[in-house]
């Protein structure tokens, strides 16, 4: 009855645990995540008296050495003129940063590339001396007040207005719009605009100091002092505060207080670092240096936005991630060495370690103090924590042990037990892998496992144990390899074993893990998950998961996580898988990107403590994680735009050309200087995986691929103006804004305004002296042209007369040669027809003589001289010569005439020769011997046969043949 008791009492310890993990609640157990910035970070002073934040999001502390500023990536210091300690810092609207020190106040803005200070205390009526420290800057609207221990100042409109109290002050405090500040041994009194109203009954504070004022609910104030504890005030009484915190607070000094997720509130001490108490005043975290914070004096405090508490120490700058679904216990002193595994027990935890088992109280542990103790017996390795059926075993290097409160007895004296779990087919059975094979452990008559016997037959290092669908069981060890193992079924030996290596699909022999995953056997290597088939008896890849897992596909270690959920660990990284929806694999891993490294590694452990809440072994300490915390936040508004911090010079030496790049301005750098580095930041401030995407617009054609640099280097710009564009994304999901800058690489002296103007002006001269020596030259040129041409033309019109000439004597040789020619010709034709008639006449004289003679007859003789004159006559030979003579005269008329009327006989070429020399008809008759009126007949003919139109003339047409 006692042990359900108990029971209930857990199971409803970790359900209100559940339920109370909030989005902005605060973890109970372990600290929150805290991220230190030393000094030799940011390269300042140790002491760090104020915090602001601009609404760029860069956080700016007032330090001994200056202002820093931090942009979530780039530290930056700006020391004052002289060099003075900056107290306080605050934001205005419009973006002015404010600070004091001693004797000085004023503020920054950035001019001239840079970030400058402008002082305010020539403002300052000459009749007031500042000699004080500035502690408290505070803007309210558009005003800004300033305060010493002696004085407040009002800076408004360009002008200082000074509040002189009755007695000197302590702080100045701000609530909403509302200022409230001490006045020594007078009490508290309200700031009204220049007047200051006292808060009666205020004396009950006491006289230690007023620290910190802050809202509380139902509008009334939650007021801390220095030794006397917290107070209430509802505007009109002063109650104080019982409760649990008042003691630490009085015993370790406030000092100052933020308000902190709506409902808590952060106070920061002297001597023990920072508490957080809820509204009925209970601790819910301490948070010192032995919890993660540097030092233990804590100067300032300012909680953000994004619910980040930034302290501001006596030697270092905190941040502190409050509703972080991850918190923490460190062993910073090393009692306990690295931790291998780590459970919960009923009200206590149980940390496994190489140095033995080490327990500490688990419930209502406000203080994170769990006084670890290490238990009688169980000095050297624990490899094994594990919770079967409410029995706690540990698997030691000794062999294996049971656990019962600060107890154990030893159940097995065989050395290692690495892994212990239920036989799938046998849950009655636990099998056990250690360094010399496997174990088996039953239940004796009172319910209790014990350990049973070896499994004879098979003893090889069994760092990793499952059982398969069939009853197999694998083992894997990450040097000796893998093996199948069919037990008896009395599970005494084994009946067969099987080893399995390249041979058989596998990678290789080396770092082979067998787990179980959604109820099947899965083998890891360094080349992704693989399965194995029982018909061909050989290893395949896993495909279907490898490609879905992204980066922990090669992951050495699958542990379960409750439901359909798994942690996936490869190499120190860790994620958080959900297999429970089909076909689809959601991986969570960037909110665990703190714990990469800080595993053991390849003993990696992660217990479950309830359906939402774990415990994870590390190596100096275990983490918790919240899961219902982790699912509850969500992003405060969109987030904030990249930061384009430092542009450098590159070129040949490294020198700062502007410290913040802006938007608006273009920034224009020589031709001479142009390689820049360009950094960038997110001033994003919580535990998250920041990715960056740039692209210069005039450089290159697309945006960059996604990486973690913060810098880019951009070298031998040509002349122009180029845009550049950065934007940045969280945990590969929410993407912010495109920040801008515009640069200009000025042209080379030989390529600017001023050089182009001189080149313009000489050219121009140049111009106008070319066109003079032109216009000299071309008049020479065209008089020389001139006389040439003159001289080539008269040479020309001699060489043509000579040639007219030439042409001339030779077309009347020619002519004369022709008719010299015609003339043999016709002199020829002269002698032949001489020839011919003279033939002709003597063959009539002989007709003639031998007529006279009488000897024949008179008749035959006269038809013998007419036969010879017909003859004559008809001779061809006279009309042959007179046709080629009228050919040569007449550009062979006749072969014209033949072409075109080929019926045409010799009479009507003849007929056609004559017509052409324009004979008359009784000419005609003659020479054809014919009648005048037989001319005319032939012409009539002649007529027809060449088709002469009625209205022309046939001489006409011969004539135009």
């Amino acid at each position: 009855m006692r042990i359900n008791i108990l029971q209930f009492k857990i199971v409803l310890t970790l359900l209100s645990f559940a339920i109370s993990a909030q989005a902005n609640d605060i973890p109970r157990i372990g600290v929150p995540y805290v991220q230190n910035f030393h000094k030799s970070l940011y390269t300042a002073g140790n002491q760090n008296w104020s915090i602001a934040k601009t609404k760029k999001g860069i956080m700016y502390f007032g330090n001994s050495s200056g202002l820093l500023s931090y942009d979530g990536k780039y530290w930056q210091k700006h020391p004052l003129p002289n060099n003075q300690i900056i107290r306080s810092v605050a934001v205005a609207t419009d973006g002015l940063i404010y600070t004091g020190g001693f004797g000085e106040f004023g503020f920054w803005k950035h001019e001239h590339k840079k970030l400058r200070y402008f002082s305010l205390v020539n403002l300052i009526p000459k009749k007031v001396n500042l000699t004080g420290e500035v502690w408290k800057i505070y803007a309210v609207d558009k005003k800004i007040y300033f305060q010493t221990f002696s004085h407040l100042f009002l800076y408004e409109n360009k002008k200082i207005t000074v509040i002189k109290p009755a007695n000197n002050l302590l702080f100045l405090h701000q609530v909403n719009k509302r200022l409230f500040v001490e006045v020594l041994d007078n009490g508290l009194f309200e700031l009204k605009g220049t007047k200051l109203s006292k808060l009666e009954g205020s004396e009950i504070l006491g006289k230690t100091g007023i620290l910190s004022i802050l809202p509380f609910k139902n509008s009334q104030l939650l007021i801390g002092t220095s030794k006397n504890g917290l107070f209430i005030f509802d505007g009109n009484t002063f109650t104080p505060f019982a409760n649990q915190a008042n003691n630490f607070l009085k015993t370790y000094q406030l000092n100052n207080g933020a308000k902190v997720l709506n409902n808590y509130y952060a106070f920061g001490t002297i001597l023990n670092g920072i508490v957080i108490i809820d509204e009925n005043g209970n601790i819910r975290q301490s948070i010192n240096k032995t919890t993660g914070l540097q030092n233990n004096t804590v100067l300032s405090l300012y909680n953000d936005d994004e619910n980040n508490l930034w302290a501001g120490l006596d030697n270092g700058i905190d941040r502190v991630e409050l509703n972080s679904p991850l918190s923490f216990y460190f062993d910073k002193t090393g009692k306990f060495g690295t931790v291998y595994s780590s459970l919960i027990n009923g009200n206590k935890i149980y940390l496994g370690t190489n140095q033995g088992l080490f327990y500490g109280n688990w419930n209502n542990n406000t203080t994170n103090n769990f006084n670890f103790d290490l238990i009688a017996n169980s000095q050297g390795q624990v490899w094994d924590l594990s919770k079967i059926d409410n029995q706690l075993i540990c698997g030691h290097n000794d062999g294996t042990f049971a656990v019962a409160n600060d107890k154990i007895e030893k159940l097995s004296t065989i050395n290692g037990g690495w892994t212990l779990k239920k036989l799938n087919n046998n849950p009655n059975f636990l099998i056990q892998g250690t360094y010399t094979g496997l174990a088996i452990y039953a239940k004796n008559a009172s319910g209790n496992w014990i350990f049973s016997h070896r499994v004879a037959g098979f003893g090889e290092p069994s760092r990793y144990v499952e059982q398969d669908h069939k009853g197999n069981i694998w083992v894997s060890h990450a040097y000796k390899g893998l093996y199948r193992i069919a037990v008896s079924a009395d599970l005494k030996r084994a009946t067969s074993i099987q080893y399995y290596d390249k041979n058989n699909g596998l990678p290789s022999s080396f770092n082979i893990n067998t787990f179980n995953l959604e109820n099947r056997v899965v083998f890891s290597s360094d080349s992704g998950f693989y399965v194995y088939d029982d018909i061909s008896n050989r290893f395949s890849k896993y495909s279907e998961l490898n490609n879905k897992l992204g980066g922990f596909y090669s992951s050495n270690k699958i542990i379960k996580a409750g439901g359909n959920k798994y942690w996936f660990i490869n190499e120190g990284r860790v994620s958080l898988t959900d297999f429970s929806q089909p076909g689809k694999i959601n991986i969570d891993s960037n909110r665990f990107n703190i714990l990469d490294g800080r595993m053991v590694q390849y003993y990696e452990n992660i217990s479950q403590i309830s359906n939402n809440i774990y415990l994870i072994s590390m190596d100096d300490g275990f983490a918790i994680y919240n899961h219902t915390l982790a699912s509850a936040i969500k992003p405060s508004g969109k987030l904030p735009a990249v930061v384009i911090g430092k542009i450098e010079d590159i070129t040949d030496k490294y020198s700062i050309i502007t410290e913040e790049g802006d938007s608006e301005t273009e920034i224009e750098i020589p031709y001479t200087r142009n390689s820049i580095r360009i950094s960038f930041a997110l001033p994003y401030y919580r535990l998250s995986k920041i990715k960056f995407q740039y692209y210069l617009e005039g450089y290159a054609k697309q945006w960059s691929e996604w990486n973690t640099a913060t810098q880019k280097d951009f070298t031998n710009l040509t002349n122009g103006t180029y845009t550049f564009k950065v934007r940045a994304k969280i945990d590969d999901k929410t993407l912010s804004e495109i920040s801008t800058l515009k640069i200009k690489i000025l042209p080379p002296w030989y390529a600017s305004n001023w050089a182009w103007t001189f080149y313009f002006i000489c050219i121009v001269i140049g111009l106008i002296i070319g066109k003079k020596v032109y216009e000299t030259k071309l008049k020479k040129d065209q008089q020389k042209i001139a006389n040439k041409l003159k001289q080539e033309h008269e040479e020309y019109l001699k060489k043509e007369a000579e040639a007219t000439e030439k042409q001339i004597n030779k077309i009347q040789t020619e002519k004369l040669q022709t008719e010299l020619a015609g003339k043999s010709r016709e002199l020829a034709n002269s002698a032949m027809s001489l020839v011919y008639k003279n033939e002709l006449l003597q063959k009539i004289s002989q007709e003639l003589n031998k007529l006279k003679e009488g000897q024949k007859p008179q008749e035959d003789q006269l038809r013998k001289i007419q036969k010879i004159i017909d003859d004559g006559m008809n001779d061809e030979r006279d009309w042959n010569l007179f046709e080629n003579s009228f050919n040569e005269a007449h550009e062979s008329f006749f072969k014209k005439l033949k072409a075109n009327h080929p019926d045409l006989v010799p009479n009507d070429l003849k007929l056609c020769a004559y017509l052409r020399m324009n004979m008359s008809s009784k000419e005609m008759a003659s020479l054809l011997n014919i009648s005048v009126r037989g001319v005319e007949i032939r012409r009539y003919r002649l007529r027809k046969k060449l088709a002469v139109p009625h209205d022309k003339n046939l001489t006409e047409f011969l004539i135009e043949i």
